[in-house]
């Protein structure tokens, strides 16, 4: 018995996951909002520390035990907020997350307002991604709209090539003549309207 088949080297490498790139968003922006809830009690914690030594005027930080999470959103605001959370497509995950902490470093708002800031954050992205749907459906109908009209005008006109007709002058005939050539350019062909046909 071989040691490879022990091992599983020889396999392909499994994905990293098979679910839909929603729920992947959801999941992301939902973490983003528990880190930075997180990171404003801390901030508040330092905030009160800072103040009860200026006020006090001796350091007991080393004697408090902080708890890890003291403040959770509701259960219904969470489900608000996953459900906004579905109406972001994945390419704006990224840009949605920078504008989320450029908006909690600006305001430094405190943990009960952080989820606040963060339907802000998504309600601003919804109204953008919308805009830029309705831009792109007036640019296709905009377009749509010149193709027909383009290809109806070009089916439509009344003037026709006719390259091989007789009555074609060319220099050869010119010159076999002895005639001098008039001004115009013979490379173009012979245009005519229909009418005459």
């Amino acid at each position: 018995m071989s040691l490879a088949s022990w091992f599983r080297w020889n396999e392909p490498p499994n994905r990293i996951s098979q679910r839909n790139p929603t729920e992947m968003v959801v999941e992301t922006l939902m973490m983003e909002l528990s880190w930075q809830i997180k990171q404003a009690e801390k901030q508040q914690r330092e905030r009160e520390n800072e103040y009860r030594k200026l006020k006090t005027g001796v350091d007991y930080g080393w004697l408090v035990s902080y708890p890890k999470q003291s403040y959770d959103i509701s259960p219904g605001e969470r489900l608000q907020l996953e459900d906004m959370c579905t109406k972001i497509h994945p390419s704006y995950c990224g840009p949605v997350i920078l504008r989320f902490r450029q908006v909690v470093t600006e305001y430094e708002p405190e943990a009960q307002e952080v989820s606040r800031l963060f339907r802000s954050v998504l309600q601003e992205a919804a109204e953008k991604i919308k805009e830029e749907e309705e831009a792109k459906k007036l640019a296709r109908q905009w377009n749509t709209k010149n193709r027909t009209s383009l290809s109806l005008t070009t089916f439509k006109s009344r003037s026709r090539i006719s390259p091989f007709i007789s009555d074609i002058k060319t220099i050869s005939e010119d010159v076999e003549r002895g005639t001098q050539p008039t001004r115009r350019v013979w490379s173009m062909p012979e245009f005519r309207n229909t009418k005459d046909f």
